[in-house]
């Protein structure tokens, strides 16, 4: 795409993205992801799961939208619990707990509130730019893709969002074993057998993504977070517009770290199994190995803070850059956005830029719109999500367990779904007590069916020879660093495994 094209596609996605449907959708979804992830343990995927029901209502435009504003809401909310009471809204946000905590006992929490709030906007500026730098040249070498080449990006998905993540790679590969599995009941689309449906009518059409997300994150994390005792009420430091305005040193050491910070996140957020979690631990250790005096980190250096918090907002904007150009989801999170574009019938990946312009132009664009409302709405609204934080459990939890099964029932008005979030909520909470990871699941339900359709394409088209998955040199790349990967993951279990053991034993 020449820069003149570039200019017409901003336009266009401009003028999609200030359309009032789509700006009131925008607000609505950065504002519900920035309560949900002002409350500790919530997530954007917990977030994103809860609230996508609302979108099946909408056109595809303004629920892409809503959903995009939930995901990088979140992001922008995590940081205040963690900040307020060493408590991460967010996985992401884990490591703004070491120095934003640092700075709320020594008084400085406004400003360490309002630095993270201009450090996301900062980050997720740099991913946004970053997005629509790259698309369209990923769009243009997408083109020549087909089906073996499809089938082996979509395993090189699957394969390093398992052994790239924390956890067990063994763990994680079952979970999404496991989601493919599930995926595959229902009616099959070439030859239209009723497959594990065990003569149950209401698993003729499969189980939709809708129960799945809901059971597997939001019923489970309700379980575990009222076994965990919470009572919901917190102390909290009272937070004033004066105590926000930073010093003009604080300034000073902070445009460095979140030029810093932004690049990396926008680069991790690129790969699969990376994501904002890892982009911001690595923002913050490069921090302290550049800085002139490391001492000062964990005692409140505002180095620390605005670095992770850039990365993780940078990374969550250039997550939708495999997502959309290629189709395959980088994190289970986007797994759920690209469900809700599918049951829309808007299939992800290069033709969707050419086929929707609109639609992926005004989503890009809308980042910038969704990122200015964050920064203009948090700053003053900050001290209505510290009060939110005192809410009590008792009361947010059955509020939660309504709000799914309500969601679920009016997608499809059957009863049978809500049947099955309260069993897959089950299963999720039984398989988290074994420590089996829940977000593999859901990357192996939505890239299943489409794992399952292109290789029996390939298949069709090669007649029966599995060569094609390696003849090709773009198939026979990807495959051969899916297999780097698997044999990099195993060895570090086996190697984990190995330290544990003579651990144990020394013990």
């Amino acid at each position: 795409m020449d820069f003149n094209g570039l200019l017409a596609s901003l336009e266009l996605g401009l003028a999609t993205a200030l359309m009032p449907v789509n700006l009131y959708y925008c607000m609505i979804g950065v504002m519900l992801g920035t309560a949900l992830g002002v409350m500790p343990g919530i997530g954007a995927l917990t977030a994103v799961s809860l609230l996508f029901p609302v979108t099946f209502h909408l056109d595809a435009t303004p629920a892409i939208i809503m959903l995009a504003g939930i995901y990088y809401g979140t992001a922008y909310g995590g940081s205040t619990a963690a900040i307020l009471l060493n408590i991460p809204g967010t996985p992401s946000s884990a490591v703004t707990c070491i120095e934003g905590y640092a700075m709320s006992k020594t008084g400085r929490a406004g400003i360490a509130l309002f630095m993270t709030s201009i450090a996301s906007f900062f980050g997720g500026s740099i991913g946004i730019i970053l997005t629509i730098l790259v698309s369209p040249l990923i769009v243009m070498i997408a083109f020549s893709f087909g089906a073996a080449e499809y089938f082996a990006l979509m395993l090189l998905g699957l394969i390093a969002a398992t052994t790239l993540s924390d956890g067990s790679v063994l763990k994680g590969m079952a979970m999404v074993v496991m989601g493919i599995l599930f995926g595959t009941v229902g009616t099959d689309l070439y030859t239209g057998v009723e497959r594990f449906n065990f003569g149950i009518p209401g698993l003729a059409d499969g189980i939709s993504i809708v129960a799945v997300a809901m059971g597997l994150f939001g019923i489970s994390e309700v379980i575990v977070s009222i076994r965990s005792g919470s009572s919901g009420r917190h102390d909290k430091e009272k937070v004033t517009l004066r105590s926000m305005l930073p010093t003009r040193d604080d300034t000073r050491r902070s445009w460095m770290p979140m030029l810093r910070g932004g690049g990396l996140g926008a680069f991790c957020g690129t790969l699969p199994g990376i994501g904002g979690t890892v982009a911001s631990f690595m923002a913050y250790a490069v921090e302290k190995r550049v800085n002139k005096d490391p001492s000062r980190f964990g005692t409140g250096a505002i180095e620390g803070l605005v670095a992770p918090e850039a990365a993780n907002n940078a990374a969550d904007q250039t997550a939708f850059i495999p997502s959309l150009t290629l189709g395959v989801p980088g994190s289970a999170t986007m797994a759920v956005i690209l469900g809700v574009l599918i049951i829309h019938g808007i299939t992800p990946g290069p033709r969707l830029v050419v086929e929707q312009p609109d639609l992926f132009w005004g989503l890009i664009m809308s980042f910038w719109v969704g990122n200015i409302m964050l920064l203009i709405l948090n700053i003053p609204l900050i001290g209505i999500w510290v009060k939110l934080l005192s809410m009590p459990y008792h009361v947010l939890y059955p509020a939660i367990l309504t709000f799914c099964c309500v969601g679920v029932y009016t997608v499809g008005l059957n009863d049978f779904e809500v049947l099955i979030v309260g069993l897959l909520g089950a299963l999720a909470y039984c398989l988290r007590l074994l420590d089996f990871p829940p977000a593999p699941f859901i990357l192996g339900f939505v890239l299943g069916p489409m794992l399952e359709e292109e290789f029996r394409r390939a298949m069709l088209i090669s007649r029966g020879d599995p060569a094609i998955f390696i003849s090709s040199p773009i198939s026979g790349t990807l495959m051969g660093i899916t297999f780097v990967l698997l044999l990099v993951g195993l060895f570090g279990a086996v190697r984990r495994n190995r330290d544990l053991r003579r651990m144990s034993a020394e013990e």
